[in-house]
């Protein structure tokens, strides 16, 4: 089997596979992190630039431990020969991820990788990938997103990536600009110049077009932006402040909110005819819409019963029902990419949550508490949420949680950052 990836890389399948050993049950009451073995990938140049980025990916999802296995004997130098493996047992690893890089005569790479079950002996994966050189980092993602979903059973989500907004300067006069960058932290770009205030930026769901809000001293507008091409257009030209905006699944229309004296309103814009049409008319507050994955249903939040909670409505703005019903405000709903969850921020008690609701309402989680937390995206695996969050004193960072609120943690990016949106995977 070969599958074609961006960029000029492939992967085939190796021989050998066994069936499942060992593997990791991420929706028990605790998970422990599987301790696992990557050491420098054998051969030719970024052997062990690629092992580091596995070891990272693998660590950040709290459900791996990389050992340090600088001190074991076997030295591994030839992908094609079994590992010896007691001197990897010896070491507590689970699991063993090996590989091998060529470098061709044209400059490209081919890297092999294998993942056993070190105490099984047994080899649970096998692929090799040739890709341009300076393709390899989608290569150590292309690997991690194999060996998670190998041994979780859940798709993976690393070759992705995260645009946000950065922040620099004093909390009162904030520089904000559009980023994107690797869901690791890697290859950061900023794509405006912070003349003017950018929010919420969010992917179509090719993961090649963003759309977000900026904000100027002559009003608001809605910007298109290719990521290909680097063609930006503004979309349309509305009364009033327009704010929020999110591509439909098919990528084929834009909801957003529109605000005019003091009421707000969403708004669907069809981008091919440039038409928008109202879909919601009430005297209140409705604002942050967020398509189901099979753009049947709109979720989004809404203050007509008093305070902002979260409202289901179908695509057109019929059937409008509220699913939320805590104590406490909710705020900036994202469906999940599965379909099974409603991701928001609530507000209550002077603090702040993450958490995730049923399409119905049922089954609320708060999954975080603090000074500032809010605006959600989902992974595309729909295992595991980003957002960010501020402390009273200082800058907004990004973090992650997964679904069951166990793994918290500070994402990879350093600097100051709000607003996050994940991508797709990539092609």
């Amino acid at each position: 089997m070969t599958l074609a990836l961006a960029g000029g890389a492939f992967a085939a399948a190796l021989p050998g596979v066994a069936a499942a050993q060992i593997e990791i049950d991420i929706d028990k009451g605790a998970v422990k992190p599987m301790p696992v073995a990557i050491p420098a990938f054998a051969g030719a140049q970024r052997g062990a630039d690629i092992a580091q980025v596995i070891s990272g990916n693998l660590e950040r999802s709290g459900l791996f431990q990389p050992l340090n296995v600088a001190g074991v004997a076997d030295k591994l130098t030839d992908v094609n020969i079994q590992p010896r493996f007691p001197d990897w047992q010896g070491t507590g690893a689970q699991a063993l991820i090996n590989g091998q890089v060529t470098v061709g005569a044209d400059g490209s790479l081919r890297v092999d990788f294998r993942l056993w079950d070190t105490f099984s002996q047994q080899q649970l994966l096998g692929l090799q990938f040739t890709s341009t050189a300076e393709n390899w980092r989608r290569v150590a993602h292309k690997i991690s997103d194999a060996v998670y979903e190998r041994l979780t059973g859940e798709k993976g989500y690393f070759d992705t990536r995260v645009a946000f907004v950065a922040e620099s300067g004093p909390k009162l006069n904030r520089v904000k600009r559009l980023g994107i960058m690797d869901q690791d932290g890697a290859n950061p770009q900023f794509i405006t110049d912070g003349s003017s205030i950018v929010m919420t930026p969010r992917f179509s769901a090719t993961s090649q077009e963003l759309t977000y809000m900026a904000l100027r001293p002559t009003g608001s507008s809605i910007y298109l932006l290719n990521l290909q091409t680097n063609r930006q257009e503004t979309v349309g030209r509305f009364p009033g402040m327009v704010f929020a905006p999110r591509f439909s699944p098919d990528g084929k229309k834009v909801a957003f909110s529109v605000e005019k004296g003091g009421n707000s309103d969403i708004y669907v814009l069809d981008l091919r005819t440039r038409q928008s049409t109202r879909i919601t008319t009430d005297p209140a507050i409705d604002t942050s819409p967020s398509f189901s994955p099979d753009g049947s249903k709109i979720v989004f939040n809404s203050d007509r019963g008093g305070q902002a909670q979260l409202y289901v409505m179908n695509a057109d703005g019929s059937g409008v029902r509220r699913i939320s019903y805590g104590g406490g405000r909710y705020t900036t709903p994202v469906w999940s990419p599965r379909g099974d969850y409603i991701a928001f921020t609530k507000q209550t008690g002077g603090q702040f949550h993450i958490g995730v609701m049923r399409t119905d309402g049922g089954d609320e989680r708060l999954l975080t508490t603090s000074y500032l937390d809010e605006g959600p995206t989902w992974a595309p695996n729909g295992r595991v949420l980003m957002f960010f969050r501020e402390s009273s004193a200082g800058n907004p960072r990004l973090w992650t949680v997964d679904i069951t609120g166990r793994i918290l943690r500070p994402a990879a990016y350093p600097g100051a950052a709000s607003d996050p949106a994940w991508s797709p995977l990539l092609d």
